[in-house]
């Protein structure tokens, strides 16, 4: 026969007076953790004892029971129950329920210590999300589930938004497929089959950063921080029906912006309502724009117009906010270190007297009425109105004053007279392509020299002042600099010169978004910005104004000047002669790093690092590898050599942001490398170019572009 199974008697379990319990030295937690015994105390008092005490009797020397019952399993919440105690929110008689251990069972009171804190089974995460939800449904309140848990409000929102993720991804987070650092990236957004997609795309791999996962659900949104967010607005965004992606785990700057078009559509109406309010100021265009590539204006006459005078309040203001500022320096002139409210104080009277001088700008209504705006966004996501430029086609002829019998100008042609008033020009009469001298109505009058003779006279003065020039570094440098000021600075007209030299300003027909925002534009446009201030408004008084310039000042200024003719840049070349050649090219490159290596060129230190869009994305996956393998070394190159060509260039920048890489087109030149290039001289113009000059793509191969698509970690 089988052995007779042996029936387990379950310990007895009763209510014993709080007043006969005391804490056993056999329980074996030391050390706090998990919420406050207040915290616990506060729980009990809400809800009473959920768990009764785990007690043994207290037996006296010869093994009798006292009466007393230690507690060797449960005194955290006995110390609970005596704080409450001793708040006397509780009996000191109340009965506690209570399991008690027989005294003469062989299981040490340690055992049952122990057991009690390791064989219990901790709620998994999950579960913890989805009581929270069942609680949100029942009609509690995010704040109420807060109080209720002793823990913060955003927790229970984080809670609610990890319960929210797709079905799928919760039962493959149950089964540990998922991190919960992972399952928290894809609540940026509460498409669930989005979330899916996700999932597939990147399961296979065995990198499944969270960053990753965050930037393949955004990867079709626009950032809360772009300058069309900021210039719209996320409430006007939203209030026309936009949806915006939110991070509830990580700093997102405001989040993400999901439809693109819309945003696009808000921005375009607001600039053209922006623009239509400016053009009633009389303007005859107005280009609008939500970012103007680097030198639009250029080759434009910008206006010089006067700021608006102040009115007498304005003036009061001004002068009582000075007043005030020197009182309180005067006041802590003392001190090594001012006081909060005084230094907070000063910087507001600063900000409200730089708010006085950006004034409006006033310009003449025949200037306006010729002249035009452009209207963008600028990088803080502000209106940019850019006012007062005149095209060339738009400039008002030059007309020739009236003189009298003495050769002067009458007296309606003087400076000073009314724009208004019309100017007389002299009528030129042309014949057969030729202009008719005017008869002679006094045969006794002198006649003007013929042209003929004119050129003739004139050839032998040219050469005459060359050589005279020549002789004379001074002026010939300063007749330089008159030139080039003339061709540089859009207030002046460069015609009807002595000095045939040229400066010309190669234009950028191709250029990567954001050039007019780096910082070497940002440093031209400030320093020509101050030199035009400085100039004179009429060129007939240009040249005095040259003379009387210190030396560094003209050299300053025609090294500002000389800086525009630079033309470094690189253009497909014609091998059959039709346009510039490789050969020419390759020259001007050749002499471009001349200049880099003497002026000591840095393009780090100017700023450039290589990004997916200025480089990384340009480019095969063999020179996205050769990057980061010279800029970050090779253990960086095995990190991302699975991935697929965009992943590729994201992860590319991030590593190469601070190693300084650079392009081999943005390098300084080997010193040996050009001094050979100057001493050898190509047989043919249908020389190949150096490689990186090849304007040939490499494309990706095809067996490439189904990768896993992953992404690496550092």
């Amino acid at each position: 026969m089988a052995p007779a199974v042996q029936k387990i008697t379950l310990s007895s379990s009763r209510d014993i007076p709080f007043n006969k319990l005391v804490l056993s030295q056999s329980n074996v937690r030391r050390v706090k953790a998990g919420i406050s015994i207040e915290e616990l105390a506060e729980d009990i008092a809400r809800r009473t004892l959920l768990q009764g005490l785990n007690v043994r009797p207290v037996l006296d020397a010869e093994g009798a029971e006292t009466g007393m019952f230690e507690i060797p399993a449960g005194g955290r919440r006995y110390r609970a129950l005596e704080l409450l105690v001793k708040q006397k929110r509780l009996a000191k008689t109340a009965p506690v329920p209570c399991v008690v251990r027989d005294p003469a069972t062989t299981i040490l009171a340690e055992d049952d210590s122990l057991a009690e804190n390791i064989q219990r089974a901790p709620l998994h995460p999950l579960d913890q999300f989805r009581a929270f939800q069942a609680l949100r449904e029942k009609g509690k309140t995010e704040e109420d589930i807060a109080a209720a848990f002793f823990t913060s409000v955003n927790v229970v929102k984080q809670r609610l938004r990890l319960a929210s993720v797709s079905p799928t991804l919760l039962d493959v987070y149950a089964d540990d497929g998922i991190s919960l650092e992972q399952l928290m990236a894809f609540t940026v957004t509460a498409d669930h089959s989005r979330q899916e997609q996700v999932w597939q795309a990147i399961s296979g791999s065995w990198q499944k950063e969270p960053y990753q996962i965050r930037r393949m659900l955004t990867e079709k949104t626009v950032r809360a921080s772009d300058r069309r967010a900021a210039f719209v607005g996320l409430d006007a965004y939203e209030a026309a029906g936009g949806a915006v992606l939110r991070d509830l785990f990580q700093s997102d700057d405001g989040g993400w912006l999901e439809d693109v078009a819309l945003l696009d559509r808000l921005v375009a109406e607001k600039l053209k309502t922006e623009a239509e309010t400016i053009a009633a100021e009389g303007w005859k265009w107005i280009e609008v724009a939500v970012d103007f590539p680097y030198g639009h204006s250029r080759g434009l006459r910008e206006l010089d117009g006067v700021p608006a005078d102040l009115t007498a309040e304005e003036q009061a203001t001004i002068d009582a906010l000075k007043a005030e500022y020197a009182r309180l320096e005067a006041e802590h002139d003392s001190l090594d270190e001012l006081p909060d409210e005084v230094d907070q104080r000063l910087g507001e009277i600063e900000t409200a007297l730089a708010a006085f001088d950006d004034r409006p700008i006033i310009y003449q209504r025949a200037d306006i009425a010729r002249a035009g705006v452009f209207v963008s966004i600028d990088a803080e996501g502000t209106l940019s109105v850019d006012r007062g430029y005149v095209r060339p086609e738009d400039e008002v002829p030059v007309a020739e004053p009236e003189k009298d019998s003495d050769g002067a100008p009458v007296a309606g042609a003087l400076d000073g007279a009314e724009p208004s008033v019309p100017v007389i020009q002299r009528a030129v009469i042309t014949i057969g392509g030729q202009v008719a001298e005017p008869e002679d109505e006094d045969d006794d009058a002198v006649k003007p020299l013929p042209d003929r003779l004119l050129t003739e006279l004139t050839a032998e003065r040219t050469l005459a002042l060359r050589e005279k020039l020549a002789t004379t570094p001074s002026v010939a440098f300063q007749a330089v600099l008159h030139k080039f000021c003339l061709d540089v600075f859009s207030r002046y007209s460069s015609y009807g010169t002595a000095m045939e030299i040229s400066l010309r300003s190669p234009s950028f027909p191709v250029q990567a978004q954001g050039l007019k925002d780096t910082p070497a534009a940002k440093a031209i446009d400030a320093r020509h910005k101050t030199w035009e201030e400085r100039l004179p408004k009429d060129k007939a008084d240009l040249w005095d104004w040259l003379s009387a310039l210190t030396g560094d000042e003209q050299a300053a200024l025609f090294a500002h000047c000389a800086s525009f003719g630079v033309n470094a840049l690189y253009e497909k070349g014609d091998r059959y002669g039709g346009g510039v050649t490789p050969h020419v090219i390759e020259q001007r490159i050749t002499e471009a790093d001349r200049i880099a290596r003497t002026v000591d060129l840095d393009m780090v230190e100017s700023g450039w690092r290589p990004t997916v869009e200025n480089y990384l994305g340009r480019v095969p996956k063999r020179r996205i590898l050769e990057a980061v393998r010279e800029g970050a070394g090779e253990r960086a190159t095995q990190l991302i050599d699975h991935l697929k060509k965009g992943d590729m260039a994201k992860e590319a920048e991030r590593l190469l942001a601070k190693t300084g890489w650079l392009p081999e087109p943005l390098r300084m030149a080997d010193v040996d490398q050009v001094a050979t290039a100057d001493a050898a001289e190509p047989e043919s113009g249908g020389e190949a170019l150096p490689e990186f000059l090849a304007s040939d793509h490499e494309e990706t191969p095809a067996d490439q572009a189904d990768e896993p698509h992953m992404i690496a970690a550092e």
